[in-house]
């Protein structure tokens, strides 16, 4: 049976800052004539309004309330529309709504970074204007709340893993918006005055120059630094001897995993220059001399960690700070932001050398030997720092050639003890890389070999073999590693000589013994998946002849070169640097080596002793860099996105 008054058109709820007009709207059709009537209601009181007898309403907003219409035919039938609410907002911001608002959402107030404790209570809140009124849903780190769909989120008992990154989408038939994003921290971080959301880590070392003398102590720097940050919770990217696109796409990698909250380090050990307080890095594959587009500006990189909203920017340069090209033009710097929160730790002072101790198997430098000391102590960064700067003082070696210098505009006691409190901004995705597992291969005479696979770095692998022991028909048995037959000029597998990374890698193993080592360097080159030949030499008792048999396995490229994931990652204008076998990468060429009697002595990176008194010069001045490439460079990185061409 057809109803006798059917409304055709409902009105709406509104959400408006007070004084706005506008107008409810209510159609519907019946019979006879129709009659209407507004009412509202407000503090449980409901009432007529006078002389809201019309379809429309118009109405200057003062107060929330709620408004109903009814509608009446000529045979006494009646029908009451929805309900709806006018939420009137008594504080805006200056500007809002804009003056052409057609009633799409518009946030007025954002949710509020909170700590709580397990099992309390969780309560976040926004609003927005709308006409209609509009509809609220809930995001924690991403990812959808399937039951938060109003203004206020509530959490009874707040869990752990209810701490993350939340925020909230206002959507109506005019479009969306979204509130900011703001940091919620459950548990055991109330009671801490100082945290981080995450730690993350970026060490370069740059030993292998192709067109200037090589360094030492990078490796064995770089690798020790990395071990004590991940102590101290760090996500960790070591990279060895790259080129200046690699670089850029490292620090562009870097960049992007930076959120409010972090505590982020960039260390560099290598090549470099200082001009005017201004330091510059300088990649493998700077020409000699130097070109302004060819080194990378250190405080660059620090505006644009400040701009990530970190709490802590440590920045550790382990080069030397020798001044060129006085009359050379500054670059274009933007001055950091008064935010309080930079350490800047410089292994020596302003137009000086910072010097390598070369001791037996093991090269490190001066800075890094006391760092390694002080880096766990649980105080403020900068006074962990100046108990770096005082043990350097006290070393007879650097007397009067290398001291530590220290700037910073840290306000809060910050350590790099401090404990992580996760925001949601997940850096899973930074640090070494999943290696991958091992592996036992069978030959066709039962021999068994287990392929072990380790990062000592983010760019560097070795592929590790090991005899199982063999049948009893098999004796002597020797076992080769065999370099991949095709390596397109991106990577080259060796077998590895007893060298300085060696070293590093029989202190993981512990020294245990292994049949065969090899290095696969340059990881970030590599466009294909390698192929790796295991030949077995052996006897055959019974016949006492010496047999060989081969196997393969292959690595691949996603498992390898997971850090860089562009395909290409040089300019068309840079040579290409092909990967290398056997690398060993450090600093400016200045070293400290220990004689055969024990006694130390300063010496240059080509071995030729340095005078006390007066340091070396380069004849390499390199001109100042303009820096306008990187930013470029990193820009493009950030559009591209993964799986794209670099520019």
């Amino acid at each position: 049976m057809q109803e006798a008054i059917a409304i055709t058109e409902q009105p709406v709820s509104v959400s408006v800052p007070v004084g706005y007009s506008f107008t409810l709207r209510c159609r519907a059709e019946g019979r006879t004539s129709l009659q209407y009537q507004w009412f509202c209601q407000h503090q449980s009181v409901c009432c007529p309004i006078p002389g809201a007898t019309k379809q429309d309403l118009p109405i200057t907003a003062q107060q929330t309330q709620l408004y109903t219409c009814r509608i009446n035919d000529l045979y006494k039938n009646a029908i009451f529309s929805d309900w709806v609410k006018v939420e009137v907002h008594q504080c805006v911001a200056r500007g809002l709504p804009p003056q052409l608002w057609r009633g799409e959402p518009v946030i007025v107030v954002n949710p509020t970074e909170q700590r709580v404790e397990v099992g309390k209570p969780l309560q976040l809140q926004c609003a927005a204007m709308g006409i209609p009124a509009p509809s609220y849903q809930w995001y924690q780190n991403g990812n959808l709340l399937e039951h938060q769909k109003k203004k206020k989120l509530w959490i009874t008992h707040a869990k752990v893993s209810d701490s993350g990154t939340y925020l909230c989408c206002a959507s109506n038939s005019h479009g969306e918006h979204w509130t900011n994003a703001v940091d919620i921290h459950i548990g055991m971080c109330r009671s801490e005055k100082f945290f981080a959301t995450g730690k993350i880590a970026l060490l370069v070392g740059n030993n292998r120059y192709q067109h200037h003398p090589n360094l030492m102590a990078p490796v064995t720097d770089v690798f020790e630094l990395s071990l004590l940050l991940e102590q101290l919770g760090f996500q960790v990217v070591s990279l060895l001897d790259l080129n200046k696109a690699e670089m850029v796409t490292a620090v562009s990698r870097f960049l992007q995993l930076l959120g409010k909250g972090v505590y982020a380090i960039f260390y560099y050990a290598g090549h470099g220059y200082e001009h005017s307080g201004r330091n510059y890095m300088v990649p493998v594959d700077a020409p000699q001399p130097y070109a302004p587009e060819n080194c990378i500006s250190v405080q660059r990189i620090l505006q644009k960690m400040q701009q990530q909203q970190t709490a802590l920017n440590l920045i550790l340069l382990d080069t030397c700070r020798k001044w060129y090209n006085p009359e050379c033009a500054l670059s274009q710097v933007q001055p950091l932001e008064p935010w309080g929160n930079t350490v800047y730790g410089y292994a020596t002072s302003e137009d000086a050398e910072a010097y390598e101790l070369q001791d037996g198997e093991f090269s490190s430098g001066i800075f890094m030997k006391y760092l390694k000391k002080h880096i766990l102590q649980e105080k403020k960064v900068t006074h962990m720092l100046e108990d770096v700067l005082e043990d350097i003082g006290r070393d007879p070696l650097v007397t009067g050639k290398q001291v530590m210098e220290i700037k910073h505009t840290l306000k809060e006691a910050r350590s790099l003890t401090d404990p992580i409190c996760p925001s949601g901004a997940a850096a899973e995705h930074w640090g070494r890389g999943h290696e991958p597992v091992s592996e036992m291969v069978t030959f066709p005479c039962g021999v068994q070999v287990e392929l072990r696979f380790h990062r000592l770095f983010s760019n560097v692998m070795y592929v590790c073999a090991k005899l199982q022991p063999p049948p009893a028909h098999v004796a002597d048995a020797c076992l080769l590693l065999c370099q991949p037959t095709e390596m397109h000029n991106v990577a080259i597998l060796k077998e590895s000589r007893l060298d300085q990374v060696e070293s590093l890698l029989a202190s993981v193993y512990k020294r245990e013994e292994l049949d065969c080592v090899f290095q696969l360097c340059g990881l970030q080159k590599i466009q294909t998946d390698v192929v790796l030949q295991l030949d077995l030499h052996y006897t055959q008792l019974s016949t006492k002849q010496r047999t060989c048999e081969s196997l393969q396995t292959t690595l691949q490229k996603s498992l390898l070169g997971q850090f860089f994931s562009q395909r290409n990652y040089s300019q068309p204008n840079y040579q290409r640097t092909p990967a290398c076998a056997g690398s060993v990468c450090l600093r400016d060429a200045s070293a400290l080596s220990m004689d055969p009697k024990g006694q130390a002595s300063l010496r240059t990176g080509s071995g030729h002793s340095l005078p006390s008194s007066n340091p070396s010069n380069s004849s390499s001045e390199p001109e100042e860099n303009d820096e306008s490439d990187l930013s470029e460079l990193c820009s493009a990185l950030l559009r591209a996105g993964p799986g794209q061409d670099y520019p």
